[in-house]
């Protein structure tokens, strides 16, 4: 069993959502939470950086929430903090949403 933590910039951006897309995005972090080995279709390990991606997809729209763990393993985590979230629009999206990140991580450990 996993802890999930989250972040004020997490919450926001899960207010932000309608509820047909809370209930996905709670259906993905119950998996995360309860399950060692979860597919990659919901979470991968985000190139060249130390975060994960957790996908939702709504019709044909894709919400991503990047998150950390505690250990170099995602099978071996046993704590997630989930930082922030957004809609997937481009691959570009992705360098401006890791910036935020970084910083919420930053700003945590100070």
């Amino acid at each position: 069993m996993r802890t999930l933590r989250r972040t004020t910039e997490f919450d926001e951006f899960y207010n932000s959502v309608d509820p047909k897309v809370q209930e996905k995005i709670d259906y993905a972090l119950t998996l995360m939470s309860q399950i060692k080995v979860v597919s990659t279709k919901f979470v991968k390990k985000l190139e060249g950086t130390d975060f994960y991606e957790m996908r939702v997809s709504v019709g044909n729209e894709y919400r991503v929430i990047i998150f950390t763990i505690d250990n170099d393993n995602f099978i071996e985590a046993n704590e997630v903090l989930l930082l922030n979230g957004f809609m997937k629009k481009s691959t570009k999206d992705y360098k401006a949403q890791i910036k935020i990140a970084e910083k919420i991580i930053n700003e945590l450990a100070k």
